[in-house]
């Protein structure tokens, strides 16, 4: 199994791997192209997001920008997209994005963990010499018809419900069900959306 191969199922992986350094390399020059392209310019920002992300249809996703990715090619995006300032996914693992979603500025999807364990998480020696920190990382899956507010950060493992709305400044931690207000850090279930 490569590298690449146990990053994404949620194995312990070395970030070192060469084939990783390069496609992280490549995306995070694509984001800083794609940070420093005028919004007016549409046609250039585009086809750089067509070369970052999995998949990407420039009339059903928008990235205000300053955008912020490790890899990009393991964001999956669906319709009617629209993420404000700063967005930061952090890719290790699948990031799924249902159809109508809206991020606030500074919204943080972070799939990369870190052992608990010192013994995991110390700097190792591996047999060619080099020395690098293993990791590993979860999926984070947010649903159809939701807003993440400013400043939420939404951490591996976690996924939110369709319909949900989560608030200003929230850290989410653990899944949050369909048609849910939630808040706060760690972000609990306020009360149900309803009619």
């Amino acid at each position: 199994m490569t590298e690449r191969e146990k990053m994404i199922a949620g194995e312990l992986y070395n970030p070192a791997d060469d084939e990783l350094v390069m496609m992280r390399h490549k995306a995070h020059r694509l984001c800083t192209q794609f940070n420093q392209t005028f919004e007016t310019d549409e046609e250039t920002r585009c086809a750089i997001l067509r070369d970052l992300l999995a998949d990407f249809d420039e009339e059903e996703i928008y990235f205000q920008g300053p955008i912020f990715f490790d890899y990009g090619k393991n964001i999956f995006i669906g319709k009617n997209f629209y993420a404000n300032f700063n967005t930061t996914i952090l890719d290790v693992c699948p990031v799924t994005i249902g159809n109508n979603v809206m991020l606030g500025t500074n919204v943080s999807l972070l799939t990369p963990l870190h052992p608990l364990k010192y013994q995991e998480r110390n700097p190792k020696q591996m047999p060619n010499g080099e020395i690098t920190v293993l990791e590993y990382g979860k999926p984070i899956k947010i649903g159809n018809n939701c807003w993440l507010a400013s400043n939420v950060t939404v951490v591996g493992g976690v996924t939110i419900g369709d319909g949900s709305v989560i608030g200003a400044g929230s850290v989410v931690t653990r899944d949050i069900p369909p048609n849910s207000f939630a808040a706060g850090n760690p972000c609990k279930v306020i009360r149900e959306i309803d009619n």
